[in-house]
């Protein structure tokens, strides 16, 4: 009943959908493995990564959505699609009969807070597992298993929030909001048995995994090898040039690639400040105290540039002294605004009454902090600082507070803008983009990506700690790949710099386990697949998703890393839905809601930029190193929600409401296939 329900026609017109592989690279053609195998089940997901190379059969992955039905973007804006049926205990999201596990549940709404969602219930074979204000549960209040970063909320996945506890079970699933929850996603695998299948315990604290979780991207999540050995170079290459950094002759398997380029550098990013406040569109006025020997005062305010264009004239005791001018729009963050006002309207007084009021918007005008800054003797010394906003009501009679037209109050979890040397930063990302990481398996090509996509940030060098890879840009400068990459004869890694910066002072690290095992494994009958990487540049098609990966045989996707580049200030491009069709499908068994979604955040990153075990935004660049308008970095890692292909896959994802925003975009799909 429930897969007819997930084939049934999607949103997208038929004439997209058979078109969806022509902006794809050349098909890639496996044969297929009649090896039959679930995988890992439960918590073994990730206590055993080391089995993510192997080919699963009888397993199938499928989404429970809330995509606009009728193909446009009400993907959960009034909830149309959000609830298959609706019973006594409210908004049933996702129901299976047979065995199978729950593995990402992901939700948003209001900005991020899920609180009129209510209750939601997850009941496996016939038993309610949880049962609980889902705000809670997202909050981590429930305790182990169910705390971060198994489970996150707005502020920790940047405007959604999810569940990433892997939930067995053997002949049912439901899961159920007590209110319609709005915009939702529930991936699950199904199996053709339960054999092996334990119902999910929520007892079982699993703290090993949090553990293991919470180190994500500072080493190796995977067990330990028996017999490692490692390759290590010390290495220069010039522009136009390529070196071999590893060659390995005998059946084995690399569990750890670490590269060192000390020339590059990143933006250096602002820091994150949670801060609540208001927004007017008649005036706010409040008391500061101010040195009566001042020279005049400063007011620095801190604003949410979101929101565009906003002017205000600010009145010192009623009489015009300044205004705040209008800056331009820009993506979620902090900007600090200063003016400086003169000591004819200050002069000799210890305090002033300080009004804005609103001229012209986009919007409104919003405030959360300011700063008050009394010039003595040449020097300017704090002198007040005025809080604003439903946690600041104390602050705000302190300071005699007052507001007229209020037009929104709440919190902004944000970072300052990113900054950094211009001219150094285009020469790295030039380095970042350009240089690309051939691996060789078998004296067959599998991978060929530029390095900076390959670990987790294709714009230029940001912070990136996932769980199978890392850009440490806070210590020692280590870019590290986690990945198991098995190989039955032979491994061959080069680095290939096809930009116009010599790389200097470089160095490289490989860890491998010789295993005569590996030949055998991806020999003849396999059972496991070749780490392969998938990485596509260009711009999009108006009616055309951009394609992923489009493969035919037999194989298992694990990961994707997406760069985008606008075309102007929106963010539009986020609107676009992912699709996943596997083994000549004609309908998609993934359908989301949006690209941000896809990601599990929310409301186009609202909360600023971030990097989770499995998934991040930690690249988002306005107007600034490189990006001439909006550009967006995001990875997702699919682990206990992989997805297996026995024959063929298509897996894309739109640029906008229909497919029609131009943009820029890359991406590098990490996969394992068999070449049998």
């Amino acid at each position: 009943m429930i897969k007819q329900r997930i084939r049934k026609l999607t949103k997208a017109p038929l004439l997209i959908l058979l078109g969806i592989g022509l902006l794809a690279a050349p098909i890639v053609t496996f044969g297929k493995s009649e090896t039959d195998n679930k995988g890992p089940i439960g918590w073994d997901i990730y206590r055993q990564l080391d089995r993510l190379t192997e080919l699963k059969s009888g397993v199938e992955t499928y989404q429970f959505s809330s995509y606009d039905r009728k193909g446009f973007n009400d993907d959960g804006f009034v909830g149309t699609y959000s609830c298959i049926e609706k019973t006594s205990d409210g908004c049933v999201i996702a129901d299976y009969k047979g065995a199978g596990e729950i593995d990402s549940i992901w939700f948003t709404r209001d900005e991020g807070d899920v609180t009129k969602s209510g209750n939601i219930q997850i009941i496996l074979d016939g038993k309610k597992v949880v049962d609980s204000p889902l705000q809670d549960v997202v909050n981590g209040k429930l305790g182990a298993p169910f705390v971060y970063p198994l489970v996150a909320n707005a502020d920790q996945t940047s405007g959604g929030v999810y569940i990433k506890i892997p939930m067995p079970f053997k002949k049912s699933m439901r899961v159920i909001t007590k209110n319609n929850p709005l915009f939702h996603h529930v991936t699950y695998r199904t199996f053709t048995d339960s054999e092996s299948v334990n119902t999910f315990d929520p007892a079982d604290q699993a703290l090993d995994v949090v553990e293991m979780l919470k180190k994500a991207g500072t080493e190796d999540p995977k067990p330990k090898l028996e017999k490692a050995d490692q390759f290590k170079k010390n290495f220069t290459l010039k522009a136009g040039e390529k070196i071999t950094l590893a060659n390995l002759n005998a059946p084995g398997i690399i569990s750890e690639l670490r590269l060192r380029i000390p020339q590059i550098e990143g933006p250096k990013v602002g820091e994150r400040a949670i801060d609540d406040g208001r927004a007017f569109t008649g005036y706010s006025e409040y008391q500061a105290k101010i040195d009566p020997k001042n020279e005049g005062i400063r007011i620095t305010r801190r604003l949410d540039t979101v929101i565009g264009n906003q002017l205000a004239n600010i009145l010192i005791d009623g009489v015009k002294a300044g205004e705040w001018s209008k800056l331009p729009t820009g993506g979620p963050g902090w900007t600090d605004q200063v003016v400086e006002i003169p000591g004819s309207f200050t002069k000799d007084k210890a305090s002033v009454t300080i009004r804005n009021a609103f001229v012209s918007s986009d919007v409104d005008f919003n405030e959360f902090t300011y700063w008050v800054d009394s010039k003595v003797n040449g020097e300017w010394v704090r002198t007040d600082t005025m809080n604003m906003g439903p946690d600041s009501l104390d602050n705000e009679t302190a300071h005699s507070y007052k507001i007229v037209d209020s037009k929104w109050e709440g919190v902004r979890n944000y970072q300052y803008p990113t900054t950094g040397d211009a001219s150094v930063i285009a020469a790295s990302d030039e380095i970042l983009q350009k240089t690309r990481l051939r691996i060789y398996f078998d004296e067959k090509l599998m991978v060929d990506s530029p390095v900076g996509e390959f670990f987790g940030s294709g714009l230029g060098e940001y912070n990136v700690k996932s769980l199978l890879f890392s850009m440490d840009t806070t210590g020692d400068g280590w870019y590290t790949s986690w990945w198991p990459m098995p190989y039955g004869k032979s491994a061959k890694i080069e680095l290939v710099n096809e930009s116009s910066q010599d790389l200097n002072s470089s160095e490289s690290s490989v860890t491998y386990e010789k295993s005569g095992h590996w030949a055998k494994a991806l020999g003849p009958k396999p059972t496991s697949g070749y780490f392969r990487t998938t990485s596509v540049s260009g711009e999009t098609t108006a009616g055309f998703d951009w394609q992923f990966l489009n493969a035919v045989g037999k194989g298992t996707v694990v990961g994707v890393t997406q760069t985008m580049e606008g075309k102007d200030l929106k963010r539009d491009y986020l609107e676009g839905d992912e699709r996943v069709f596997t083994d000549q499908s004609a309908v998609p068994q993934i359908h989301g809601t949006g690209t941000e979604d896809f990601y599990e955040s929310g409301w186009y990153f609202n909360r600023g930029t971030f990097s989770n075990p499995l998934n991040g935004n930690p690249v988002h660049e306005v107007n600034v190193f490189g990006s001439q308008f909006d550009s967006t970095g995001a990875y997702r890692l699919f682990i206990g929600d992989s997805m297996p292909f026995q024959t063929s896959i298509r897996f894309g994802i739109e640029h906008g409401p229909v497919n029609d925003v131009s943009a820029h975009y890359g991406s590098t799909t990490y996969w394992y296939g068999s070449e049998q």
